[in-house]
């Protein structure tokens, strides 16, 4: 989807904005339109359909369009920024899982001008203005060292990881490898943040998660657990939120 210019709603600039991004962007729907009910035609399975109604019927996926963001998904974050303020105006922000570019549309939009966003994911995306996107799997052992010199020899202030590993339907299995994920980016956000910098990341509602904790509560002065109105209420997903990071 291509970049919009503010049109007074807020949403992305399509260029590196000036800040101030806080009262321009509006975190929640304006409003609910007529329900869509879709019925099961052709091949369509029955799971299809609910998934189909649910994307017509669900107002972040409308407010998504109507402010130009890629996904929903940008609601999660600028939700998680307006409580935290963590995307300051020249701040530099990594997201990693960033396809298809929802989040890091906000961190545009929000560090302006003098901050700097970079993006990975193994999806392809399309360019954004004022962000550097890279196509290559977070996971592999080349993308943490690659990362760093994109940030020119400097430190980021906020590590951002909405990554998921694909689910296997069992809900022990999917939740061991999202903290996987999570401890992985972990590692990489201690190596790169500066003194005082935040860390984001998703993980899911359950067990496993007491080692990560503890990990984040020795290395940064607060830690909660969050989860943003944009998150479906259905999903057990919730983010992690670190901030002030101790060096």
């Amino acid at each position: 989807m291509s970049q919009r210019r503010s049109n007074g709603r807020g949403g992305p600039s399509g260029g590196r904005g000036g800040g101030g991004g806080h009262e321009r962007n509006l975190a929640r729907p304006s409003g609910r339109g007529l329900t869509v009910r879709v019925k099961t035609a052709g091949k369509r399975t029955v799971s299809s359909t609910r998934w189909l109604e649910r994307q017509l019927n669900d107002p972040y996926v409308a407010e998504a369009k109507k402010q130009g963001y890629r996904s929903r998904a940008a609601f999660k974050l600028l939700q998680l920024d307006d409580k935290f303020h963590v995307l300051k105006e020249g701040a530099r922000v990594v997201d990693l899982g960033a396809a298809p570019g929802g989040w890091c549309q906000v961190a545009v939009d929000r560090v302006g001008e003098r901050g700097k966003v970079i993006g990975i994911d193994l999806l392809p995306m399309d360019p954004i203005p004022g962000a550097d996107l890279i196509q290559m799997d977070f996971m592999t052992d080349e993308a943490p060292d690659l990362l760093k010199r994109l940030l020119d020899g400097g430190l980021a202030n906020v590590v951002l990881s909405d990554m998921a590993a694909s689910a296997t339907g069992h809900s022990q299995t999917d939740h061991l490898k999202i903290i996987a994920l999570a401890e992985t980016a972990y590692d990489f956000a201690k190596d790169v943040l500066a003194k005082d910098g935040a860390f984001i990341c998703k993980v899911l509602q359950g067990g496993a998660t007491g080692e990560l904790l503890k990990l984040l509560k020795r290395d940064f002065a607060d830690v909660k657990h969050v989860k943003p109105p944009a998150s479906r209420s259905d999903s057990a997903e919730i983010y992690v939120v670190a901030l002030g990071f101790r060096g």
